[in-house]
């Protein structure tokens, strides 16, 4: 059930929503380009509502995984991502979230139909984002070393350096959150990402990196490589990421931690879900959906 947003009517913004979900099959962005699975399958995403299809997206694999971290390596090396000075990164990432505002509503209807939030929610989560960008864009150049006493002529310091290539596995409840919370700090710190975004709710993300590449986001910073928990686990296996950052479930979670040790991945989860919704026997249902 979508409600009436600030700014346009919802015949407008239902519209620039439906324009992205339908059409030929979602496919991953990977190294700059749009690309189906190297496999060919996809797997339907359906509205939580009322059960319907609403399209079908590329399903990703281990083939699919390595690709993405091939372009994210190349971004963080070749084009030197890595080595962007901090206020050229931080006007870029300003730009990000200049282009989630402007595009709030459309971002906002599309994560209602694909995992089912009340509108009104899904655009002050969406609006907040924009400012997550703007946050760590600030921090880019504030990411500072430390300098230590020494003995004789020498000099002692910590210098802080990015990681690599980060990759980002992400739940369906709040797509375009779990998006921005992820994908902005690491590149703040000069880092590339592959994101996995849920396979109950990949399109908010897939629009995302759209918006993001047409903003400027040099290729191969950001990936997405749309798929189920066998995609989740190929990137947790992949040498070639070096930090894994997951938000789902515990056992999940617990699974990454113990897996990540084989290749000394850095590992940051969050887990758990909080805040049920408790619905007695007298309720009105009615009411309690929608």
């Amino acid at each position: 059930m979508l409600h009436q947003p600030i700014g346009a009517d919802e015949s407008q913004r239902n519209a620039a929503a439906r324009a992205f979900i339908v059409g030929s099959p979602k496919t991953m962005l990977i190294g700059g380009q749009w690309t189906s699975a190297a496999s060919g399958e996809t797997f339907d995403v359906i509205d939580p509502s009322n059960g319907k299809f609403l399209s079908a997206v590329a399903q990703g694999d281990a083939a699919d995984v390595d690709r993405a971290v091939q372009a994210a390596t190349k971004a963080f090396e070749a084009t030197s991502w890595a080595k962007m000075p901090p206020h050229e990164r931080a006007r870029l990432l300003y730009r990000l979230g200049d282009v989630l505002e402007q595009n709030a509503e459309e971002l906002a209807t599309l994560q209602s139909y694909d995992m089912g939030l009340l509108y009104p929610f899904s655009q002050g989560m969406t609006v907040a984002m924009a400012d997550v960008f703007r946050y760590y864009a600030g921090w880019t150049t504030k990411i500072l070393g430390s300098t230590f006493p020494a003995n004789g002529p020498g000099l002692t310091y910590t210098k802080r350096e990015p990681l690599g290539v980060v990759g980002a596995i992400i739940p369906w409840n709040g797509p375009i959150l779990a998006s921005a919370w992820k994908i902005a700090p690491a590149l703040a710190c000069g880092n590339t990402v592959v994101l996995k975004p849920a396979e109950q709710a990949p399109l908010v993300p897939l629009r995302l990196a759209e918006l993001f590449q047409g903003a400027g986001l040099p290729d191969g910073v950001l990936n997405i490589v749309t798929g189920d928990g066998s995609t989740g686990a190929a990137m947790v296996a992949h040498p070639g990421i070096a930090k894994i950052s997951f938000t789902g479930s515990t056992e999940t979670g617990k699974r990454i931690i113990a897996e990540g040790a084989a290749t000394m991945k850095k590992v940051t989860v969050e887990l758990g879900g909080k805040s049920p919704t408790i619905i007695f026997p007298d309720a009105d249902l009615d009411k309690a959906v929608g």
